[in-house]
C-alpha cells in the first residue's frame, strides 16, 4: 500500500496500535462508531486536523506523516524508526558510567540483568574482580551504589534467565567463583528479596519462547521517565532511549503476565534461591537440585527445559499438575483476543 491518503494512514497506525476500537476511539477523543467509518472504509470523510496532532502526540510521531508526499516507505519508516534526537550514545569512563547509572536508577530500577548474579550483589560477596586498576573514588562510588541498593525501601524488580542463575551455579567453566562466594551471594539475595515486597526477583525461561535460547543484556527501564539504556557490546558504551512507546512497550512486556516469557513469580524465586543456596552448601549437583525444585515447587517444567538434552534423560520429568498453568495462559491470550476484536 502506498498510503497516500490520511484514511490509509488512519488504518495503518490503528492496526500497528493493537489497541481495541473503543481503546483507540478514547484515546483520540472520538466516538467507536466514527473510528469504525473510518477503519471499515465506510466514508470519504478524512480525519481532521484536530485527530491527527492527538495521534502524534499520544503515539510520538512527527507531524510531517500527514503530509502528501510522505508516503509509502517514507510513511512507515517515519511510524516505526525512532527519531535520532530520542536516542543518545553515553560515551563515558567508568566513574561516568557509574554516576549515569547511579542517577537513572536512584529511587528505583526496573532491570533485565544479562548475567547472575547483578554487579552490586557480586561487589559485595566479592572484591577485586577486575584486572584493570581502581581508585579511591571508584570504590567510594560502588559502595555508595552498594548502599542505595540495601536500603530496605529501595524499589527494584530484577529479572534473570534460569539459564544464567543455573549457570552461575553449576557451570564449570567461564565462573570464577569460590564454592563460599556462591553461597554468600545466594544468601545475600535471599535476605534482600524474602518478605520484602519493595524488592521483587523473577526468573525466566530463556527458552520458552526460542528453542536456542534469548540472550539479553543489561537493560534498565526507567517507566516513569520513559528513559531505558542498555550496554552495548562496547564495554565503554551505553545506548539510551527516551522514546515513550518503546519504554512503554518494553516495560509492559516484562511486568504483564501474559506477555512476559514464562517466568517464576517472585515469591516462589526467593524459595528457589533459598533451594539453590542449600543446594551448594551440601554439594548437590544440578539433576539432584532439579529434582528438588520439581518436587517442592511447581516451575520444575521452567528448569527442565534448561537442562541439556542428556541431563533431561537422568531426571524426572516435570510434575503433571505444573502444565496446567500453561493452558490457563493460553485460555487467558484467547479470551483477550476475543475481547479486543470483538469491542
Amino acid at each position: 500500500m502506498n498510503f497516500k491518503t490520511s484514511l490509509q494512514k488512519f488504518i495503518e497506525i490503528f492496526n500497528r496500535s493493537n489497541l481495541s476500537i473503543s481503546k483507540f476511539a478514547n484515546l483520540i477523543n472520538k466516538d467507536r462508531r466514527t473510528v469504525t467509518s473510518w477503519i471499515d472504509n465506510l466514508t470519504d470523510v478524512e480525519p481532521n486536523d484536530e485527530v491527527k496532532n492527538k495521534i502524534c502526540e499520544i503515539f510520538r510521531y512527527p507531524d510531517f506523516i500527514w503530509d502528501e508526499d510522505c508516503i509509502g516507505e517514507d510513511f512507515v519508516k517515519s511510524i516505526t524508526q525512532i527519531p535520532q534526537k530520542e536516542v543518545r550514545i553515553i560515551d563515558e569512563d567508568y566513574i561516568g558510567r557509574l554516576k549515569y547509572i547511579m542517577e537513572l536508577e536512584k529511587n528505583r530500577r526496573f532491570v533485565i540483568q544479562a548475567q547472575f548474579p547483578g554487579p552490586m550483589y557480586r561487589d559485595t560477596a566479592v572484591q577485586k574482580i577486575y584486572r584493570t586498576k581502581t581508585s579511591k573514588e571508584i570504590e567510594d562510588l560502588k559502595q555508595d551504589r552498594i548502599d542505595q541498593m540495601l536500603k530496605y525501601d529501595y524499589d527494584t524488580t530484577e529479572w534473570y534467565s534460569i539459564k544464567s542463575v543455573l549457570s552461575f551455579c553449576f557451570a564449570s567453566i567461564g565462573n570464577f567463583y569460590s564454592k563460599e562466594e556462591k553461597i554468600r551471594i545466594l544468601e545475600l539475595m535471599y535476605e534482600l528479596f524474602n518478605n520484602n515486597y519493595n524488592k521483587k526477583l523473577f526468573l525466566f525461561d530463556s527458552f520458552s519462547r526460542k528453542i536456542y535460547g534469548m540472550e539479553t543484556t543489561y537493560i534498565s527501564i526507567n517507566v516513569k521517565q520513559k528513559i531505558l539504556f542498555f550496554k552495548s557490546p562496547i564495554e565503554s558504551v551505553f545506548i539510551e532511549i527516551r522514546n515513550k512507546n518503546l519504554v512503554e512497550r518494553m516495560h509492559k512486556y516484562y511486568s504483564s503476565p501474559i506477555e512476559a516469557p514464562s517466568h517464576v513469580n517472585f515469591l516462589e524465586s526467593v524459595k528457589i534461591i533459598k533451594i539453590l543456596q542449600e543446594a551448594l552448601k551440601y554439594n548437590n549437583d544440578i539433576k539432584q537440585t532439579y529434582e528438588i525444585i520439581n518436587r517442592t515447587t511447581d516451575y520444575g517444567e521452567l528448569f527442565y527445559h534448561n537442562l541439556s538434552i542428556d541431563l533431561q534423560k537422568e531426571v524426572s520429568e516435570p510434575k503433571s499438575g505444573q502444565r496446567r498453568n500453561w493452558n490457563i495462559e493460553i485460555k487467558i491470550k484467547k479470551l483477550i483476543w476475543i475481547i479486543k476484536n470483538k469491542y
